[in-house]
């Protein structure tokens, strides 16, 4: 579902950008992720979509727990 939105020589280690593919799902996934404790994830207004920085201050614990949401908001709006 999701997709990330660099290419690989270009990405980040600290800003991941990605989307879905669809507006609307995108604003979905903003809207529950910040319901869920997931702040600051709506991507640049120029670019759209997410982006999840991950920066030293981000424990190792917290990107697991993003990428747990991730995996149960794909589950749950699999088209």
């Amino acid at each position: 579902m999701f997709k990330g939105t660099v290419v690989a020589e270009d990405r980040s280690l600290m800003n991941v950008p990605f989307v879905t593919g669809n507006d609307e799902l995108d604003a979905k996934f903003v809207a529950e992720a910040k319901k869920a404790g997931f702040v600051n994830l709506k991507g640049h207004r120029s670019v759209g979509g997410m982006r999840a920085s991950i920066y030293n201050a981000m424990p190792y614990e917290g990107v697991e727990a993003l990428v747990e949401f991730m995996k149960k908001f794909e589950a749950e709006n699999a088209q």
